[in-house]
């Protein structure tokens, strides 16, 4: 089983680099973050003639998230389950292939000193306790997405260039290793462990071709597939050419 995240930056201009990108890659399980479509205008027949089921969970202008999938969806949820009172749609959870699997976009922060910033720890709080309550460790799960969080400072270009910043905050990090002791794994991490792999870069002042970024979509699992992967890369040729998103594609492999 291939599975991918991907933060497409808006779905209505990405939509024919996502049909040529899976029409290339041929992942079983996508999730996408930053649809920024609502439920009624997502192009859920496209991914049909593809040969994916899907699901979406949208707003309209702004977040969204989606999983598409070639071994089916079952038992689809909408963020943290019917009494969420969150307005934001930034969690998805879908059963493909005998996998529970949750598409997020974790909320940026903005600033240490912004009321978004603690709504983002305060959404990922609700996120560990999601998993404490409805999920198990034992089990195969998959929570993959735009964390935006680099997990360490191996996962930025330059730590100095994030002091006092979201993205490498201690607790923001410390929210993150808290869904690792719950038993989620940085599975890239399990093939791909140098320094300076970056799934982000600012669209400005040329950050790609500097190598200037940030490792921030992650694909975490539980032990009964992070056992399984074989193989994890970021797909830097999806970031280039015209009107790229500013995220790449993170794709594990998994055995059977």
């Amino acid at each position: 089983m291939r599975i991918a995240t991907w933060n497409v930056n808006s779905l209505k201009v990405r939509l024919p680099r996502v049909e040529e990108w899976l029409a290339d890659v041929a992942p079983d399980v996508v999730c996408l973050q930053e649809t920024k479509l609502a439920d009624g205008a997502f192009p859920s027949l496209a991914f049909q003639g593809l040969g994916y089921e899907s699901v979406h969970h949208g707003e309209g202008r702004w977040n969204g998230v989606a999983i598409l999938s070639r071994v089916g969806i079952d038992d689809a949820l909408n963020g943290f389950g019917p009494d969420d009172d969150d307005p934001e749609a930034r969690l998805l959870w879908a059963t493909c292939g005998g996998v529970r699997v949750a598409s997020a976009y974790v909320p940026n922060g903005r600033s240490l000193d912004d009321d978004h910033y603690q709504y983002k720890l305060g959404w990922l709080a609700k996120l560990r306790q999601h998993l404490e309550d409805h999920e198990d460790p034992s089990a195969p799960v998959v929570v993959a997405g735009d964390f935006n969080i680099a997990p360490t400072d191996d996962d930025v270009w330059d730590p100095a260039a994030f002091v006092d910043a979201t993205h490498t905050s201690e607790p923001e990090r410390a929210a993150l290793a808290e869904l690792g002791a719950w038993g989620l794994v940085d599975t890239f991490r399990l093939r791909q462990p140098e320094a300076g792999l970056f799934s982000w870069w600012d669209y400005r002042a040329g950050n790609f071709h500097k190598k200037q970024g940030m490792r921030i979509d992650l694909v975490l699992a539980t032990a009964p597939v992070a056992e399984r992967v074989t193989f994890a890369t970021v797909d830097r040729n999806a970031r280039k050419g015209q009107q790229p998103s500013d995220h790449a594609p993170v794709i594990i492999d998994l055995a059977p």
